[in-house]
């Protein structure tokens, strides 16, 4: 495979997200213990959080905390944000209780785990490792595929020692790390298979979708079927480097994009928005080759040493894929877009690592927005015009939550009625079943195809 870049939109680093935000190496691992009744009582009780807040309360209080901030996650038996705090301050402790979140004494604060990772970056640059921060463990998390083995070990058992005791741990993975890519059933180019990841609309107002990167540099167009005319163009791809990401604009303007995810059974999820990760969020991925599978986030800030180059800012997930999955959507059952499939090791037998390219950056990168009703040329109030707004009952493109729109909350442009046969609602039908030879998984956001995130299986 060919790794050229399409440099139609100069990407635009989102980093990881709030979580990310670096401060001074303090090494106090105590927390005080004398903290004034008054203290202790003036700050409330843990809030009861969903993980999609985590980002915006980690943006507000990781810079009031400064050099005490340590990280934060999601622990989702609790639903509760947990923020590590490094020092024994005790007025960071209270200004984390009143925030809603709980404080955690650790040793390690954020910005010596990211001098860590850009050590292992220096040192360690070798095919078949990854690392991320892990703000559960306060460490930096280093894996190393099947692969890594005699020099190459000790050469990354070296690095990760010259860090210093508590600040990073190996891990050994029995697969390896690769981008899952392959020949075969659901979205087509250039003799690979992917899956679609989620649809979008562009600043121009044309419909279009995100798959991964290292798909758009294989094929500068895309098909819904195996030896299919092209659905799709390639306008921008970025892989390897800083993510792994592309945008496909739709050949077809009036085509219809749903902003839904296909999950089997005649079911789908609604995708509202794009959010951030946040370790210890449940997540669900959807793929053309394995289907709905769940897990967990486990890291953030990943950086993947594939045998095609190294790739930085992904996020690190207990969920497993094959290969085919590439570029299909992780999500979460609320309705938050959150990553494309990427790659990893191991399967969804033995399990292993997956690894996800962030939405937020890759819309960011390219300019495009999730769910957007932009495109079209009709005025608001019209019924039946292309993009009607919210009350219209019927319009092609109306707003979400309008009875019998085929296309709600989706960022469309063309004409034409919401119940028309073969509009992009109409699930999979006239895609066929993923082991019908030469038909493949219904098709996102395509005429007579079905939602996004495709990857039904059956």
């Amino acid at each position: 495979m060919s790794h050229r870049r399409i440099p139609k939109r100069k990407a635009i680093l989102a980093g990881a997200g709030a979580v990310g935000i670096a401060a001074a190496a303090i090494l106090l691992p105590n927390a005080n213990a004398s903290q004034t009744e008054d203290d202790a009582t003036s700050a409330p009780a843990p809030r009861t959080m969903s993980a999609t807040s985590v980002a915006d309360l980690i943006e507000k209080l990781a810079p009031q905390l400064g050099e005490a901030y340590g990280g934060a996650y999601y622990d989702a038996e609790k639903q509760q944000v947990i923020v590590n705090v490094v020092g024994n301050d005790n007025d960071v402790n209270v200004d984390v209780k009143k925030a809603g979140a709980v404080a955690r004494s650790v040793q390690n604060s954020t910005s010596r785990l990211t001098s860590a990772t850009r050590t292992l970056t220096s040192r360690a640059t070798i095919p078949g490792t990854a690392w991320a921060v892990d703000p559960r463990t306060n460490q930096v998390l280093v894996t190393a595929d099947r692969t890594v083995t005699g020099e190459r070990w000790n050469r990354l058992e070296t690095a990760v020692e010259s860090l210093g005791a508590g600040t990073a741990r190996i891990q050994k993975s029995t697969g390896e790390f690769k981008p899952f890519l392959e020949g075969g059933d659901a979205i087509f180019g250039g003799g690979a298979r992917c899956s679609l990841g989620f649809n979008v609309t562009t600043q121009d107002g044309q419909p279009g979708f995100l798959t991964a990167g290292h798909c758009g540099v294989a094929a500068d167009q895309w098909s819904d079927a195996q030896d299919g005319a092209p659905i799709g163009t390639v306008q921008a791809a970025t892989f390897p480097g800083d993510g792994d990401f592309a945008l496909v604009t739709y050949d077809d303007p009036a085509v219809e994009a749903p902003s839904t995810v296909d999950v089997g059974g005649g079911q789908t999820v609604e995708i509202t928005q794009a959010a951030e990760a946040a370790v210890g969020q449940q997540v669900s991925r959807m793929g053309s080759t394995t289907g709905l599978n769940d897990g967990a986030v486990t890291g953030l800030n990943a950086t993947v040493n594939y045998p095609e180059g190294t790739v930085t800012g992904l996020v690190q997930t207990d969920v497993c894929a094959e290969p085919g999955d590439s570029g299909g959507a992780l999500f979460t059952q609320d309705g938050s877009a959150i990553g494309l499939t990427s790659g990893g090791s191991g399967d969804c037998t033995a399990g292993g690592e997956t690894f996800f390219q962030p939405v937020t950056t890759a819309l960011a990168a390219v300019g495009a927005e999730i769910g957007a009703g932009a495109g079209g040329n009709g005025d608001a109030g019209d019924v039946g015009a292309a993009n009607a707004g919210a009350g219209d009952e019927g319009a092609a493109n109306a707003g979400a939550g309008d009875e019998g729109a085929g296309n709600a909350g989706a960022g469309d442009a063309g004409n034409g009625d919401a119940g028309d046969a073969g509009a992009a609602n109409a699930g999979a039908e006239g895609a066929g079943d993923a082991d019908d030879a030469g038909a493949g998984i219904a098709g996102v956001g395509i005429p007579g195809g079905g939602e996004i995130g495709v990857g039904r299986n059956g």
